[in-house]
């Protein structure tokens, strides 16, 4: 049994600094953020050991002070997609079964006349009144403290259970790769309903650092942040990496970027070599409540294209289809076991996904000497004219031009060849051709895709992955790049 992470913070480095507000640069410490979640807990009507708290809210400082009153008083954290339609949410309102909803306006495009659960709004820290922080809440290590929608290894939306050991397990793994100092202060632009996002603030307050909350994501800001304030850290996903390189905001400061949530090209991380910039590009799922492999800047240098070696803690194997290991080199689905690997799904108790060898992500990839690579998903492999075609290879390839920022890679459906390589492509200011013409030297002519478009943002699902089904939808019928918008 533990308290709360908030509470213990508090007794142990009560004037450290917790929490900062990077557009105002108004800060708190442990003691102080501890008495503004302490007015807040007060205003959760009847909320108790053991009941659910959904929170619609971005990454806010208002979400860092709902988060460590919902652990307060011992309720499971649901932090819920507020972007999603009103559709969307009350469908997973209807899974999580909440005691309440935390929203930052009164509505927050709820249609309350079809929610049933008591609604709350949770006011701004500054002008929150400050409480004695109540009696510590004893939480178990089985106790599951968050919840979070991910797509699953079966791609449809599934509600993750993640218990005080999951969380604890993966913050001590993550410090033994990425190392922790005193100063350290972590800048969150993630969202919170994202691992990226919530693991910082949980893991910060474990630590005794500090974590910057940065509401939605502005490179040249960041930029200011990073290099006028104590910023030592900060997630991003590669297409974030990408535009604060372009956007040319110096990060060679930092003492780690860590990157996941999408394939980071070797070309990007040979650019963060030139530029100086200590990335740490990471492999992980929310089932493992965050980093499953993490890569050193060294490695991620030496050997392209790896994620690295598991954390402390963490084993990975990787398996054939009858869930046989398979020795180093050979290509396989990765299993993941360990103290950070979820007990299962609230809407899916029945789940086939874990075996002997533990927890099937529905990833392929393989292992050379202890590192992993990651070359696609099982059910995303496509079979053209009798060849193998991993979609990763092929969006990496697509990705290394300039002007792309976003890929997706899929299948079609076609008379002879049985599947058709298909790219959606994110970019400005290229054509067709002129991409199939980058790429050509960099894959074998039956990986080229058939079918090109171009769009301004990829689909993605509600946990913020690429939607590969509507990106098919898309891509169906498609004869020149214009068909799409």
């Amino acid at each position: 049994m533990i308290t709360d992470p908030l509470t213990e913070r508090r007794r142990v480095t009560p004037d450290r600094t917790a929490l900062v507000d990077d557009e105002t640069g108004t800060a708190w410490t442990y003691n102080k953020l501890s008495r503004s979640v302490a007015a807040v807990s007060t205003t959760l009507p009847d909320i108790a050991t053991g009941d659910r708290v959904a929170l619609l809210l971005e990454t806010s400082r208002p979400a860092v002070l709902a988060i460590h009153a919902c652990l307060g008083v011992g309720a499971t954290v649901i932090p819920l997609n507020p972007t999603l339609g009103s559709d969307t949410i009350i469908e997973q309102l209807a899974i999580a079964n909440p005691q309440l909803v935390i929203t930052a306006s009164e509505s927050d495009g709820l249609p309350t006349d079809r929610v049933e659960t008591r609604i709350l709004q949770i006011d701004d820290p500054e002008t929150q009144t400050t409480s004695e922080p109540t009696s510590p809440v004893a939480w178990g290590m089985s106790d599951p403290m968050v919840q979070l929608f991910t797509s699953g290894t079966t791609g449809e939306p599934k509600l993750v259970r993640l218990t005080t050991e999951n969380l604890l397990a993966s913050a001590i793994g993550s410090a033994f790769r990425l190392g922790v100092t005193p100063a350290d202060d972590w800048l969150v632009c993630l969202p919170i309903y994202h691992m990226g996002g919530l693991a910082p603030i949980i893991r910060s307050t474990l630590y005794g650092t500090s974590v910057t909350i940065h509401e939605g994501f502005d490179p040249d800001a960041i930029g200011e942040s990073v290099a006028n304030r104590s910023i030592t850290g900060i997630s991003v996903v590669p297409t974030q990496l990408h535009r604060l390189i372009e956007a040319e905001v110096a990060l060679d400061s930092l003492r780690f970027v860590l990157l996941g949530g999408a394939p980071a090209s070797p070309a990007l991380i040979a650019r963060c070599e030139d530029r100086g910039i200590s990335v740490y590009p990471t492999y992980g799922l929310t089932e493992t409540a965050s980093q499953v492999t993490t890569a050193t800047p060294e490695e991620a240098t030496r050997f392209p294209g790896t994620v690295g070696r598991p954390l402390l803690g963490t084993t990975v194997t990787i398996v054939d289809g009858d869930g046989q290991p398979r020795p180093d080199g050979d290509e396989g689905e990765i299993v993941v076991s360990g103290p950070t690997v979820t007990p299962g799904y609230v809407n899916d108790p029945d789940t086939d996904v874990f075996g002997e060898q533990g927890l099937h992500t529905g990833d392929i990839g393989y292992l050379e000497d202890g590192r992993l690579w990651i070359t696609g998903r099982a059910s995303d492999v496509i079979l053209t004219g009798g060849e193998q075609v991993f979609p990763r290879e092929v969006g990496d390839a697509i990705r290394d031009h300039p002007a792309v920022d976003a890929v997706a890679v899929v299948g079609l459906d076609d008379p002879d060849w049985g599947e058709r390589v298909a790219a959606l492509v994110v970019a400005g200011g290229v054509s067709e051709a002129s991409l199939e013409s980058f790429v050509r030297d960099r894959l074998a002519g039956f990986k080229i895709p058939k079918t090109w478009a171009f769009t301004d943002r990829l689909p993605r699902t509600v946990s913020g992955t690429v939607d590969r089904a509507a990106v098919r939808d898309l891509l169906r019928g498609v004869n020149n790049p214009d068909d799409v918008a």
